[in-house]
Order: structure tokens, then sequence, then C-alpha cells
């Protein structure tokens, strides 16, 4: 196995080319792009999103505790309620929302989910995907919408801002397009 920096998916067409190939890479493609879109569209870390139960997803402002950091934090599902609602319905709420097929009632495990990726990257003929790569395309478009790097900072529960950027990668270009135009004088 190589060693590579994984990257946000920068562009609407990336995340669109990273569901087609999630959908043909596994007989479980319906609980495999419903995982990538709740982790692009919340930005929970892959231990969380595979924590959590149906029980935790009946509203579309769900509080959870994450498992790193032991911080309750409230989720935005307003976007994704109609596809959160699909994906639940009918599933006992004691159960997991991923669960694993091998194993009774038991999560699906990080490494399934590195291993998922990374058969839907090698079909798309990428080496910059993996675990976090859900977790920082959400912060990449949340502040590339918002501009707001504190509020981000607050979500992720990372200790400065700096780290913040460091981890969703804000690249000199992207910094010189919010900047096009700029003049002062």
């Amino acid at each position: 196995m190589s060693v590579y920096n994984v990257r946000p998916l920068r562009t609407t067409k990336e995340i669109d080319d990273m569901l087609w190939a999630i959908g043909r890479t596994s007989r479980h493609s319906e609980r495999n792009k419903f995982l990538f879109l709740l982790g692009i569209n919340t930005g929970l870390r892959v231990s969380d999103l595979l924590n959590l139960k149906v029980r935790d997803l009946q509203s579309p402002l769900p509080r959870i505790r994450e498992k790193k950091r032991k911080k309750k934090r409230t989720l935005f599902l307003e976007g994704i309620w109609k596809e959160v609602q699909v994906y639940t319905a009918g599933k006992p709420k004691t159960d997991y929302v991923f669960t694993s097929q091998k194993h009774d009632n038991s999560p699906l495990s990080p490494v399934a989910v590195y291993q998922m990726l990374q058969k839907a990257s090698e079909l798309l003929e990428r080496d910059d995907v993996g675990t976090h790569t859900m977790r920082k395309t959400f912060g990449y478009h949340y502040y590339k919408k918002t501009r707001d790097i504190v509020g981000l900072m607050h979500i992720f529960n990372h200790s400065s801002e700096a780290e913040t950027k460091k981890y969703i990668e804000i690249l000199d270009e992207d910094l010189a397009e919010s900047l096009k135009g700029f003049r002062l004088g």
C-alpha cells in the first residue's frame, strides 16, 4: 500500500463521480452511497458515522456525542432529510445505521469503509481518497460557501484556525480566486 495525501473532493463533478463509482463497485451500493452522502454533509469522522444508530437520525437536527472528543454536536440534516428518511425507513431504532453484512447488527468497520472508498477511487483512477475524504470535502465546501473558518473550527472541534485550514487544504489558487477583483485605493 502506498502512502498518499488524502484530499477533499473540490467540485460537484468529483462528488458525483465518487457517488457513481461507489454505486458501481459494491453490492451494498445503497448503504455505501448513503454513508458517503451523510459523511460529506455532516463532516463527521468515520468512527462517528459508524457509531450512529437509527434512533440518532429521527430528526433533521439530531444531537450526538462525538466519540473522539466526547463533545455533543448537532447535525444539520435538512439538506438530505429525504434521503435520511428513505434509508432509515423500516429499520429498528436500535440498529446501527451502517451494519456489517458479516456480523449480525454490528457496525461496519472503518477498514471496510476504507476498502470501499479505495475500490471506488481505483475506478476513477484517483490515489487521493481515504476515510478522511468525506470530512475534508464537507469542510472544504462549507468554507468555500461561508468563508467562516471559525465556525468550521468549532464544527470540527479543532483547537485553531490554522489547524482547520491545513486540514481542509485551502490552496493558493483558492485564495487567489477569493481575491479576484480585490483592490483598495
